[in-house]
């Protein structure tokens, strides 16, 4: 009887904690979190910015140029962090998630590495925290914190993407958790980084932070300048 009991008190918890997260359609991720030495160090903000896409939130990393609706409401988000609890041999990361009061709403499992490698120590680590993130896989946004003039502003946020086409193609060789991309010199022009979900990347090129991924047979690089996201096809030899 003591057994059944707890089992119902966890649903119950359960269900409470995927509650709270269909009061919000907005994301935030932090660009550095506490035990990083730089913004977005291993990719790590960008993959969690992903993560939250994934599960169906409208995510962002709090360095880009944000939309008039998520910016002008601070409680229409939800505020995503990643803590680490590493040890000398064992790299772990749990993710936490907040709203605008700083109530804890959610928290995942630890994600653990022994990998000494800290880049894919970290990217393991973090992957399994936000897999074990059941309350995100059942998110459905239920509108409560939705803003009352979100049809109004729109318009304002929503611009046409600027499409410049690659001239060139360029070959995949593969590195550590993803591709550099070479043209005919040789010269490296970019490099991809794999996600959890297929044909999409982390992509890095010079200065340029961006995603490519594979959209009707074409792959396409997308970035932000000068709060302009602009789409690039990319012709790319995996």
């Amino acid at each position: 009887m003591k057994k059944i009991f707890s089992i119902l008190l966890i649903s119950s918890s359960f269900l409470s904690l995927a509650q709270n997260l269909n009061d919000y359609k907005y994301a935030l991720v932090s660009s550095r979190f506490e035990f990083q030495s730089e913004k977005d160090q291993f990719k790590l903000n960008t993959l969690s910015k992903l993560y939250m896409q994934k599960y169906g939130f409208e995510a962002f990393l709090d360095t880009e140029t944000l939309p008039e609706i998520f910016a002008t409401n601070n409680c229409n988000k939800v505020f995503v962090d990643v803590e680490a609890s590493n040890t000398f041999f064992l790299t772990k990361l749990k993710v936490v998630i907040k709203d605008c009061k700083n109530n804890i709403i959610a928290t995942s499992l630890d994600g653990s590495s022994k990998e000494k490698d800290l880049k894919i120590a970290y990217d393991q680590a973090i992957r399994q925290a936000f897999n074990s993130f059941n309350a995100l896989t059942i998110y459905k946004f239920n509108g409560k914190n939705a803003d009352a003039y979100v049809e109004e502003k729109v318009a304002i946020v929503t611009q046409e993407i600027p499409v410049e086409n690659a001239s060139k193609s360029l070959y995949a060789q593969p590195i550590s958790n993803g591709f550099q991309l070479i043209n005919s010199e040789p010269k490296i022009v970019m490099k991809v980084y794999k996600t959890s979900v297929k044909d999409f990347y982390i992509a890095v090129r010079d200065s340029q932070n961006g995603v490519l991924f594979l959209k009707e047979n074409n792959w396409l690089f997308e970035y932000y300048k000068e709060g302009k996201l602009f789409s690039e096809k990319i012709d790319v030899k995996f």
